[in-house]
């Protein structure tokens, strides 16, 4: 099949919807599809790639100097182009400029169009406009995806939770629930020794590991409340935080206003390909607390490089630990949350249990096997384009 990715985001803007395409790309082209993926310019060349890039002209956006918007006269000239190519599918990962293009495309061409639910939107936006009234927020949010995903063929969300938050907004787009999931085989890789002998670390000293994206919705700001904790219960460890974003330099300042400038070290993004595995092979600790994540892939990467895990389980989140042996689950308190971390701390033998059930547990989410659902999905779509809309969603769904 001949499938283009279309997307407002891509490396080298490191988040979740940049590594799911990745994976997603990889995985076709392995099974013998071609890609493409079409993004924003950030004015960094791609290099080698096992798919082709289409970048597009882009600005900066005020308010968010990470992200770039794909230019109007950039997406009238793409849609020109792109229509005159042979697809199979159109996949959409992106609700703004990526998804005019794909609807646009899919009525010049007749292609079927696929979307997929990267953001859970209600929770993310109430987190940036704390001060919009809350009732009207959530009638503009659900508004907004009930258009969205009437304008496409069909939905892939990666949870079932998730595929019950687009219900319950009315959304009758038919859909089908496949996790992302990861290339089990490149996280064997990690060396916990070179991480902690690169870093100074000694190998014995207790580390604790988040892996995020700094931004507010994240609720970093919860995990330092949990150091806080851990330091006044004089437990020796250092707190470990992985990433870039845009709340970095407010969550150092709490960091120091909080007493921890001893027990905290923040690293900015690493490299997904070797220090970053290194990094979750070095923890004894992997902490998560997010509320927003429609999956939360970096807990089935930590769970495969064998980091023990505490994590709340909300949304996606709940999905990927449920039945887990690898992880124990907390409460957003941080009293509680601080003594299921101070218990692994000081229980080596538990630890290592958790440690060697991670990657049994990260088993099931091998994106090999969970590709192959989105591929006859495509097949679906691409034989009976007109009939996609007409499939009922119970027919369509189908769960990990």
């Amino acid at each position: 099949m001949n499938i283009l990715m279309l997307s407002d985001v891509y490396f080298p803007r490191v988040n979740g919807v940049s590594t799911s395409m990745q994976t997603f790309c990889r995985e076709l082209v392995r099974l013998g599809h071609r890609v493409t993926i079409v993004a924003p310019d950030y004015g960094v060349a791609d290099g080698d790639a096992e798919f082709e890039i289409i970048r597009l002209p882009s600005r900066r956006i005020f308010f968010d100097p990470e992200d770039r918007l794909i230019t109007k006269a950039a997406v009238r000239s793409v849609v020109d182009a792109l229509a005159s190519r042979a697809w199979d599918v159109v996949h959409i990962h992106t609700p703004f400029r990526a998804h005019q293009i794909g609807v646009a495309l899919a009525r010049r061409t007749g292609r079927p169009t696929v979307e997929s639910y990267h953001t859970y939107f209600e929770e993310y936006v109430a987190n940036y406009l704390p001060w919009f009234p809350s009732r009207l927020m959530r009638f503009f949010v659900r508004r907004f995806s009930r258009k969205l995903c009437e304008g496409v063929d069909h939905l892939i969300v990666p949870t079932d939770e998730m595929a019950a938050v687009l219900e319950g907004y009315g959304v009758a787009t038919p859909s089908t629930v496949v996790p992302t999931g990861i290339r089990l085989e490149e996280f064997a890789r990690g060396n916990a020794a070179r991480f902690r002998e690169t870093h100074g670390f000694a190998a014995d000293a207790p580390l604790l590991l988040t892996v995020s994206r700094l931004a507010i919705e994240k609720n970093i700001d919860f995990l330092l409340g949990v150091a806080r904790a851990l330091k006044a219960d004089s437990l020796d460890f250092t707190f470990v935080i992985a990433g870039e974003g845009p709340d970095a330099p407010r969550l150092k300042r709490l960091a120091s206003s909080l007493g921890l400038d001893d027990r905290v070290r923040f690293l900015g993004n690493l490299d997904r390909d070797s220090t970053l595995l290194d990094c979750y092979s070095a923890a004894d600790v992997f902490m998560f607390a997010s509320s927003t994540e429609t999956q939360g892939l970096v807990l089935i990467e930590a769970m495969a490089c064998g980091a023990p895990i505490v994590s709340t389980a909300v949304m996606g989140t709940a999905t990927v630990l449920r039945g887990a042996r690898s992880a124990l689950i907390g409460e957003e308190d941080v009293g509680a949350f601080a003594a299921l971390v101070a218990r692994l701390l000081r229980a080596p033998d538990e630890r290592k249990a958790l440690s060697a059930a991670g990657p049994l547990d990260a088993g099931k989410w091998s994106a090999t096997a969970l590709m192959r659902k989105v591929v006859a999905t495509y097949e679906r779509l691409a034989e009976s384009p007109q009939g996609a809309r007409t499939a009922s969603a119970s027919e369509a769904a189908q769960t990990v």
